[in-house]
């Protein structure tokens, strides 16, 4: 039996001008930063602008995963599109990575044989993108934590942020010191950091890939909620999933103690259970009674 549920949305509509907003930007800066990467003759500025040009792409996959979310199901998807957001999720964190991998090479090649920069030009571009990147991410922040997708976008534009400021101080050291050996040495260090932080994102994407239950939801706390409900005694067949980075649904088999018991009004307890303690909306409960579930298996949930 289904339980009535509603569409439940956590991503404002202003996402969507933000991602507009975020893409122009940064394809206007890309372009900026590797002219004057090249004639300054900055790794570090080349490799920002490389990495700026993943993260138009990262974006583009972000707004495409949210539209997808947003179609109505139909016969042939009965769920929709849900699911592209956490993909979108899982491409944005492995496009980031690889980013960084090739971030990373080319500056292990660039300490073989470090090269002059010039350090102004370099500042003054990599300034311009802190503020780019910041005022992007900063677009993304309030939805960074219910929805994996505009997380990714959020890490994506965070990390643009960060490497522009170790471009920033990598500038300011060879000016002050003449140190051509810090301008890939800061690259290494900013791939680092970006690596480390996108590995959570990139974890959990797959995680949720695989229909692993959602973190923040405690699947033996779920159970006993069910269990406790009046004229429940057992469940099993239990099954957590997310619909997408911002819902969550939930199937499972009741067995009653009372065959008579009001089949809605128990639906209606469970469901707001649910609701309320779990944030789960999409709700699918079969009811049974004692000499039902004994023809169902705990490991398949087939009923014969």
């Amino acid at each position: 039996m289904l339980s009535p549920s509603r569409d439940h949305t956590h991503t404002p509509p202003t996402f969507g001008r933000a991602f507009a907003v975020g893409i122009a930007l940064n394809i206007g800066f890309v372009l900026i930063e590797a002219f004057y990467g090249w004639r300054a003759g900055s790794l570090a500025l080349l490799a920002d602008a490389g990495h700026n040009l993943s993260d138009v792409g990262g974006l583009g996959l972000a707004w495409a995963g949210l539209a997808a979310g947003r179609l109505r199901p139909n016969d042939r998807h009965t769920y929709g599109w849900r699911r592209g957001s956490i993909l979108a999720s899982f491409a944005n964190a492995l496009l980031l990575l690889v980013a960084m991998g090739a971030l990373a090479w080319e500056a292990v090649r660039r300490l073989q044989s470090p090269a002059p920069v010039e350090g102004m030009t370099v500042m003054a571009v990599a300034g311009i993108g802190v503020v780019i990147n910041g005022l992007t991410a900063a677009m993304f922040m309030t939805g960074r934590k219910e929805d994996l997708n505009i997380r990714g976008a959020f890490l994506h534009m965070a990390a643009d942020a960060l490497v522009s400021v170790g471009v920033v101080l990598a500038g300011g050291l060879y000016l002050w010191q003449g140190w051509t050996w810090i301008d890939p040495v800061a690259s290494l260090a900013i791939a680092l950091v970006i690596v480390v932080g996108t590995l959570s994102l990139f974890r959990q994407s797959l995680h949720l890939l695989f229909d692993g239950v959602p973190e923040h939801i405690d699947l033996l706390a779920v159970r006993q909620r069910l269990l406790e409900l009046p004229g429940v005694q057992a469940v099993h067949d239990l099954h957590v999933w997310a619909m997408g980075t911002s819902e969550v649904a939930l199937s499972a088999h009741l067995v009653l103690k009372n065959e008579g018991r009001d089949a809605d009004n128990l639906l209606h307890a469970a469901t707001n259970e649910l609701h309320e303690h779990f944030d789960i909306p999409h709700v699918t409960l079969q009811l049974e009674s004692e000499t039902f579930a004994l023809t169902c298996s705990p490991a398949s949930g087939q009923c014969r």
